[in-house]
């Protein structure tokens, strides 16, 4: 009788081991899906997808992932990059609207999608600019690359330069365009990051966010272009940013929609096809639009804190903040818990550098921290002089300053 109670507690003891290692495989394969945040939906939004991620552009709050850091192909996505070094050289001011492209034989021999340049053939960047992100023209990526940095290779260096900037560790370009190359790859959670810092760059909208519109179209071969990203027309709120397909990387797309102060981005790779993407794209955005709101903690603007300078030309420095800071929170959800604190050392010493991180915005829901912004010094404040700094010193005994 015993031996037999001993045989049963045995096999007791396997079959409840064996349980407990089914739901941690089944945990872990539900965190690899991207579901195991308290964050992420019930369901997997984007089923088909190889890669997928989706992102509140204000915050970077991630809401979705799905093997968000696999090395992938991007295809044209690539551009985006291309688009991103673009504006900001319009930005800066080493180029502008209406400087004139040249298009070399190098950039009018590209295959795959194109607006069909000649050698020699000249627009503006306006115009390339609107061949890039609408039409997708691999002919107009190389030569606005050209423009800027004198030959494809230069500009594709500037590219890898930038992704390390932003923090990159999933990306490397070998091109501006996206054709198929070696060590050629990034990830859907890279070209959200890339993304959201071309929509820092306001002016892209208009190229992105149109569905159609001429080029030539006063010369004798108008060409017509129609956005390859059928959501800006099809999706309420949807302006972009670029869609990209090889037979290697299948068909991938970053997109983006504002809606009701929210902006999403969502990027898939790897779908199988041009409706599914759309569809599950259209999906995530649906997902995010109706399960959360925007908290505004600060508007751009507004004053926060005041930072004293030991040695500068001036005492203290007004900190105020340099965008809208806001946090991204489930409808439902009420803002009592929410709070936040200014941490600001006691002093600095001068000189201080404009654009220098000097402190952060810490917010929190009850005792979690939830986001932090850094705050940065709106102004250049030099060392003060050695006779300004007596003439500070004895102003107490003799009233001078």
């Amino acid at each position: 009788m015993l031996r037999k109670l001993r045989y049963w507690m045995l096999v007791l003891c396997i079959a409840v081991s064996a349980l407990g290692s089914a739901g941690s495989v089944y945990a872990e394969e539900k965190a690899k899906a991207g579901t195991g945040s308290s964050n992420a939906p019930a369901v997997d939004l984007a089923p088909s997808a190889r890669s997928a991620i989706l992102m509140d552009a204000a915050t970077g709050t991630v809401i979705y992932e799905k093997n968000s850091h696999d090395k992938l192909p991007p295809a044209s996505i690539t551009k985006i990059m291309t688009m991103l070094l673009t504006v900001e050289a319009l930005d800066k001011g080493t180029l502008k609207l209406t400087d004139m492209v040249r298009t070399s034989e190098y950039a009018a021999s590209m295959g795959g999608s194109q607006i069909f340049l000649e050698p020699g053939e000249e627009m503006t960047v306006d115009e390339m600019l609107k061949g890039i992100a609408m039409a997708s023209g691999n002919d107009a990526s190389v030569a606005m690359a050209e423009k800027i940095a004198g030959s494809e290779s230069a500009f594709v260096d500037l590219m890898n330069k930038k992704a390390e900037e932003l923090g990159l560790k999933d990306t490397h370009f070998a091109n501006c365009n996206g054709l198929p190359a070696k060590d050629h790859y990034s990830s859907a959670h890279d070209i959200a990051v890339i993304s959201r810092e071309l929509l820092k760059h306001e002016r892209i909208i208009k190229y992105t966010g149109s569905y159609q519109d001429y080029l030539r179209k006063d010369s004798a071969k108008p060409f017509w272009l129609v956005n390859t990203n059928k959501l800006v027309r099809f999706y309420t709120g949807a302006d972009g940013l670029k869609t990209g397909y090889t037979s290697e990387a299948k068909f991938c797309l970053s997109a983006t929609a504002s809606r009701d102060g929210l902006r999403a981005v969502a990027v898939v790779l790897g779908e199988p096809n041009t409706k599914t993407r759309n569809s599950e794209v259209s999906g995530m955005f649906d997902y995010l639009f109706s399960q959360y709101k925007m908290h505004t903690v600060h508007k751009a603007g507004d004053a926060i804190g005041t930072l004293k300078i030991e040695k500068g030309v001036k005492k203290e420095l007004p900190i105020t903040a340099e965008e809208t800071y806001s946090v991204l929170l489930r409808k439902g959800v009420t803002q009592e818990g929410i709070r936040h604190s200014v941490e600001l050392p006691a002093s600095i010493k001068a000189p201080v550098a404009k654009g220098q991180t000097v402190g952060k915005l810490v917010v929190y829901q009850g005792t979690e921290v939830i986001k932090e912004y850094e705050l940065k010094a709106g102004e250049d404040v030099p060392k003060a002089g050695w006779w300004k700094l007596f003439k500070r010193t004895t102003g107490s005994l003799f009233t001078i300053d």
